[in-house]
């Protein structure tokens, strides 16, 4: 039996913390592995944009200044390793640049491994009308937005990362991956588990899943997040694998937040959809048979998980160029402030439409009252609040429409009712919107691959 293997996440997304993995590794330095999680759906389009203002970007430059940081403390730690997939739409782009922060610092000794493969764009552009590149959601055909495409990234496994780390790996940059690959590239290379060994891949699975969204494990996001204690020092999430596949869910010592058991089943089933087939690249997941008890304070014991074969095809998350959107907000203060706040977003529409203009899409809120978020099922009919503010938005795909939009909302100061403030930020700027399209790919259209720097 192999010892355990002890696996921290310290970035939930591009915008976590910033100096949560250098706080982790200096909490926790026996740490194997830090994994950091910067790939939600609207990363990548992000990320398009970042790329067409410079060939050179399309990944996360947080995590570059990342390195600098943490790399005292990976050669300190002397074991540390470290698995991202921040490298988003150019992971040599993202690993050429921490390679010469490594150099530049005296750490370029380090090996870092780039794993490429998961751009399919080209596959999409070339067939669009092959049904598996439907969208997941509506079954469309890609063929409607072929022409717009601007990404396509298969959810890659965990195979070569563990590749790359047998091959002595202190650092793995990739694109997109699963995200519990993040966590399951590891145990295949420090376990020498089989790619078959289903089981054991599920419960290595299941522990990647619980925390790939970083301090969700530990508290955020729960629904008792008001009596958890430190929250300005909640700890980030620590896995302790064993080689049969159960492990322990904990944080660090003396940090704040919590691990217990209903924190632990509310991220269990954060985003799974059907428990007993949770689809990864790596092992289809049954949680249905997971087993859960106490092992100590902030620890929770995970055993159980049942594995099988992997779907036959990977998902595939694609983006495309849907035109341009801005919002704009106004405070309204005083007597009858919702009533005055619909209606003068209501004027700002009525006119675009009187000049022939029509947006695509708008949408009309008065935050603070329920209606943001649970639209009119939640707008109270009368309200006797003093304060409101008011969030107009538009998108279409003609920018000019847009931008006529921007120009009209500064008028309400003037024209609107008394008490009308906040426009202190001039008019609203106008951005590229990027649609979502999730779809497949085939497994035999994709070959992932790695490679180190210094080759």
């Amino acid at each position: 039996m192999k010892e355990v293997l002890r696996i921290g996440n310290a970035q939930a997304f591009w915008g976590d913390q910033p100096d949560a993995p250098a706080r982790l590794l200096n909490q926790q330095p026996n740490l194997d592995f830090l994994t950091l999680d910067y790939l939600a759906e609207v990363s990548l389009s992000i990320m398009a944009i970042q790329r067409e203002k410079d060939p050179h970007g399309g990944y996360a430059p947080d995590f570059v200044e990342t390195v600098r940081t943490i790399a005292p403390l990976l050669e300190k730690n002397s074991k540390t390793r470290l698995v991202t997939n921040a490298g988003g739409l150019n992971p040599r782009g993202c690993g050429e640049a921490c390679k010469r922060v490594l150099i530049e610092n005296g750490h370029g000794h380090l090996k870092v491994a780039i794993v490429e493969g998961d751009d399919v764009l080209r596959e999409i552009r070339q067939a669009p009308g092959n049904s598996v590149f439907n969208n997941l959601e509506t079954g469309h055909s890609a063929t409607a937005i072929a022409n717009d495409l601007v990404t396509a990234n298969a959810y890659l496994g965990a195979e070569p990362v563990a590749n790359a780390l047998n091959a002595g790996a202190d650092i793995v940059i990739t694109g997109r991956v699963a995200d519990p690959s993040l966590t399951v590239g590891p145990c295949l290379a420090h376990f020498g588990w089989k790619r078959d060994d289903y089981d054991r891949i599920a419960g290595a699975t299941v522990a990647g899943h619980l925390i790939e969204c970083g301090t969700q494990a530990t508290g955020g996001f729960s629904t008792d997040w008001l009596s958890l204690p430190n929250l300005e020092n909640i700890g980030y999430p620590v896995v302790e694998m064993t080689e049969d596949g159960s492990f322990v869910l904990t944080k660090p010592p003396a940090t704040g937040g919590r691990v217990d058991l209903r924190i632990a089943k509310e991220q269990l089933l954060y985003e799974i959809g059907d428990p007993g087939e949770y689809l990864s690249p790596d092992a289809t997941v049954s949680f249905l048979n997971l087993s859960l008890r106490m092992d100590g304070e902030d620890r929770v014991h995970f055993s159980g998980a049942k594995g099988r074969k992997p779907p036959d095809t990977y998902k595939v998350s694609a983006t495309y160029r849907e035109g341009y959107q801005t919002s704009g907000m106004l405070t309204v203060f005083g007597l009858n402030s919702v009533e005055k706040a619909r209606r003068c977003g209501e004027i700002v529409f009525q006119r675009m439409e009187n000049a022939g203009i029509k947006p695509t899409k708008t949408n009309l809120e008065c935050l603070g009252t329920g209606d943001s978020v649970l639209g009119a099922a939640g707008r109270p009919e009368k309200s006797n609040m003093l304060e409101t503010v008011l969030r107009l938005s538009v998108s279409d795909p003609d920018r000019k429409i847009v931008e006529r939009f921007s120009r009209e909302l500064a008028s309400l100061v003037t024209c609107g009712p008394q008490g009308v403030t906040g426009y202190a930020t001039g008019r609203p700027k106008v951005r590229p919107v990027f649609g979502y399209w999730p779809c497949l790919i085939d497994r035999s259209s994709v070959q992932p691959s790695y490679y180190f720097l210094d080759d």
